[in-house]
């Protein structure tokens, strides 16, 4: 038998992560916009629509009763040369350029207070925050990027500025670390990252929160455009990276499937199938089967239920129902309301969602 000897290995050097590396240093998940779950477009976005809707793990958010409606899109406008395939756009398709005072419109992404743990948040060795990203719109001008921290409602604002209409540009903004207040070690929301678009009075009318203060609604976006002004505005972003320290290192790339992983944690589309061999018929001549699927990775947290899509043998006339679930699995039932045929195939989708 042969033998192989090594007296070392080294890693794999530069910007792009492999399957078995452990842990990444972005906080960001899903920062190249490259997995869309949900759909590429989700048109008509305004009052009522805060929530999830393209692009993984980056949520659209909106409050008081605006009158504007964007169009968000997984995009394949990107910086030229810098590796990256997609895209996150925001298109004005219904302008409201008299922003009522409680209105506001930003990008966000939200994280676990257990993966911040290493932050050192509320210690006086409490890490800074360097957030970098590629951004493109046509409206110029200050706008602004926010963390508030929900366990300890306290808030942290920086501005950007876009300079050239319809160009590509690469910012990065430092945030210094917080010694006040500490990240619950735990699976809730603890991180708000926002990227602001637009923001009524209460938002802008008093001091740009430069660091770390509590919260204060006024002094989170002063100074912010508005970029529902007009239906000509769109807004690109790609690239996001958010590490600790004071310097923004090469965006780190990730196989698609390690990039899935992690959004699937938070939301995921499955595929079900019933077949013969788990089918039964109860005592009441109704035909049902049963589906036992394990879930890999574990979600965030039990997981809402949404059937998609359904069909079944022919002359089955029942539907499906979820009848438990937690984070590693669910068990789900179709039933035949009809009582006559037994379900001797079955197959659909569904959505199981877990989001912060």
């Amino acid at each position: 038998m042969s033998e192989l000897k090594v007296d070392k290995v080294s890693p794999r050097t530069g910007n792009y992560v492999s399957l078995n590396t452990v842990g990444s240093k972005n906080i960001i998940i899903n920062g190249d916009m490259s997995i869309a779950q949900r759909g590429t477009s989700a048109t008509g976005l305004g009052d009522g629509d805060s929530g999830y809707h393209t692009v993984d793990r980056w949520r659209f958010a909106e409050t008081g009763v605006p009158t504007f409606e964007f169009t968000q899109t997984q995009d394949t406008d990107v910086p030229t040369g810098q590796g990256f395939v997609t895209s996150l756009k925001m298109d004005c398709t219904t302008a409201d350029a008299s922003l009522g005072v409680d209105e506001f419109l930003l990008i966000s992404q939200r994280f676990e207070g257990q993966n911040l743990q290493y932050l050192k948040k509320g210690t006086s060795n409490a890490e800074s925050l360097t957030l970098s990203f590629w951004v493109k719109s046509n409206k110029t001008g200050t706008y602004i990027c926010e963390f508030q921290d929900q366990d300890n409602t306290r808030q942290i604002s920086k501005s950007y500025t876009i300079n050239a209409s319809n160009t590509w540009e690469k910012k990065t903004i430092t945030f210094e670390g917080d010694t006040t207040g500490a990240f619950d070690n735990d699976i809730s929301r603890s991180l708000d990252l926002n990227f602001w678009l637009a923001a009524g009075t209460d938002w802008t009318s008093g001091t740009l929160a430069t660091s770390w203060q509590s919260y204060d609604a006024t002094d989170r976006a002063v100074g912010q455009v508005n970029l529902a002004d007009s239906t000509a505005n769109e807004w690109y972003i790609t690239g996001v990276q958010l590490e600790a320290g004071t310097t923004a290192s090469d965006f780190e790339f990730l196989p698609h499937d390690v990039n899935l992983l992690r959004c699937q944690r938070y939301y995921r589309r499955i595929q079900y199938r019933y077949a013969p061999t788990i089918r039964y018929t109860d005592g009441g001549g109704s035909g049902k089967a049963h589906n036992w699927i394990t879930l890999s990775p574990e979600m965030r947290t039990t997981p809402s239920f949404t059937a998609v899509s359904f069909t079944a043998t022919s002359g089955f006339t029942g539907d499906l129902v979820l009848l438990g679930a937690d984070r590693r699995s669910l068990v789900t039932r179709a039933t035949n309301a009809s009582g006559t045929n037994v379900c001797l195939y079955a197959n659909g989708q569904a959505t199981l969602d877990a989001e912060l």
